[in-house]
Order: C-alpha cells, then sequence, then structure tokens
C-alpha cells in the first residue's frame, strides 16, 4: 500500500499477499522499542488494528468509511528484538451493512506461538 496512514509509516509497517489473503509486516526498529529487546505494546496495538483496517478495507473494495469502535488486544509474549520482524494478518468473523467484528493476530518466528491477538468493531458508513 503505497499510501500508509502516518502511524503505519513510522512503525514501518508492510503489506505483502499471503495465503489468507493480506499480511503486514513491522520490522523491529527502534521506533517500535519499548522496554530494551522488546516491542511496545502501543507498536503492537497499531500493528494489529491497521492489519484489521486493511483486511477490512480489502473486503469491502474501499466502498465504507471504518471507525473503530471497541479493540481489545490480548497481549500473550513479549515480542522480542531477537526473534526480528512481526507479522500480522486478519480475519473478518462477522460483515454486515453496518458492523464488522473482525479478529487480528500478531506473530514473530512461529505463527503458532502468537505475541498478541485483538478483536475489533468496526462502524461502517457505505456509501
Amino acid at each position: 500500500m503505497t499510501d500508509l496512514p502516518p502511524y503505519a509509516r513510522l512503525l514501518g509497517l508492510r503489506e505483502e499477499p499471503s495465503d489468507s489473503g493480506l499480511r503486514v509486516i513491522m520490522p523491529f526498529g527502534d521506533d517500535v522499542v519499548g522496554r530494551p529487546g522488546f516491542l511496545h505494546g502501543g507498536a503492537i496495538a497499531g500493528l494489529l488494528e491497521f492489519a484489521a483496517m486493511s483486511t477490512l478495507k480489502r473486503a469491502l473494495g474501499g466502498a465504507a468509511v471504518m471507525k473503530p469502535v471497541t479493540l481489545t488486544v490480548d497481549y500473550m509474549r513479549g515480542g522480542s528484538a531477537a526473534l526480528g520482524d512481526t507479522f500480522a494478518e486478519a480475519l473478518i468473523e462477522r460483515l454486515g451493512n453496518r458492523i464488522a467484528n473482525v479478529e487480528a493476530f500478531a506473530w514473530q518466528q512461529d505463527r503458532a506461538k502468537p505475541i498478541a491477538a485483538a478483536r475489533i468493531n468496526f462502524l461502517l458508513e457505505r456509501s
């Protein structure tokens, strides 16, 4: 995606195709560090939200305004500098006319060992 929002650019996010549709990658660097050697929780939450919004935008074909209503993040383990890049993918659980429910997952080297998961509800304003 070439037109990234400022926070996504700050995090260094990039998108790539995946088996499930879309994967968002956040490289480990000084801009995403919390305590020394570990990812900041806000950077992880931003990655998850961006993955959810990108997946939803792709499903809607950009034909709606999406406003996050609720965002719940479960942190499962620390994201470590030793493990490198962090990856995230999202799954649309429900897509209605006015509300969408999306789940997103983040991991580093092993997808079976997520570092965080999020549930996000979006209000949709379709044109």
